[in-house]
């Protein structure tokens, strides 16, 4: 093997294997929620079922584009009866801007039918059942758990796959094992706004072709190799 390839490899069992320690865990939590003490999601919601709807909506989109979405949906029909009653080709042109939309449609009056035939028109407080609902997986019921219901869940997005990896703080080559590695590192005073603190960091710092590790918070406990150059910028008073 060349030197070349031998440093390769090296610096690639390196990226898997490199993880911060719990007291480096710890001040990286304890920074992000010094900047921002109360996270939440961007997705714009009043209930535990505009919230469904909404996440739901937002596979393979943006926030920014679920909420022009839903600002004129949910006047019209915010409960799973009035979604049923509009229909798949009556929901059709309020997401018609989401990408996907007509499976989102289909999957969201599906979703709205099984709440009022199995669950009396109430989003149910439960995984599996959540999780057996039209268009609706393990990350979308975790956010409801999460964010709805006040539950200590990691739901892993590609933000979240990106900084976990790269800060050494739960690396992992799949979204489950680095949602595992999340719930046993993340400390318990941190668990339940950690996955709103990392969604936020990888959207705007961490970002994917080009992260702003000059204003990173966290930059000198990141063990990610490849750091944007520049200077970290002074931290504030």
């Amino acid at each position: 093997m060349s030197v070349a390839a031998k440093k390769r490899t090296g610096v690639q069992r390196a990226r898997r294997t490199s993880r911060l320690t719990a007291a480096q865990i710890e001040a990286l939590f304890a920074r992000l929620k010094a900047l921002n003490p109360k996270p939440t999601t961007e997705l714009e919601f009043t209930t535990p079922y505009e919230l469904l709807v909404a996440v739901t909506l937002s596979a393979q989109a943006t926030d920014v584009g679920v909420n022009k979405a839903t600002r004129k949906l949910f006047p019209v029909a915010n409960t799973p009866q009035a979604i049923a009653a509009l229909g798949v080709e009556g929901l059709k042109p309020y997401i018609a801007t989401i990408g996907l939309y007509n499976t989102k449609a289909a999957n969201v009056v599906a979703m709205a039918r099984q709440l009022l035939d199995q669950h009396d028109g109430q989003v149910p407080r439960d995984r599996a059942a959540l999780e057996a609902l039209p268009g609706v997986g393990r990350k979308t019921a975790n956010v409801v758990l999460n964010t709805a219901f006040g539950e200590a869940t990691m739901a892993v997005d590609t933000h979240i796959f990106r900084v976990a990896n790269r800060t050494g703080l739960a690396p992992g080559k799949t979204v489950r094992a680095v949602e595992d590695g999340l719930l046993k590192a993340v400390p318990a005073a941190y668990l339940h706004d950690a996955h709103h603190w990392l969604i936020l960091h990888g959207r705007y710092v961490c970002k994917a072709r080009k992260p702003d590790c000059p204003h990173c918070a966290i930059r000198d406990l990141c063990r990610y190799p490849d750091k944007t150059p520049g200077e970290p910028a002074p931290l504030a008073d």
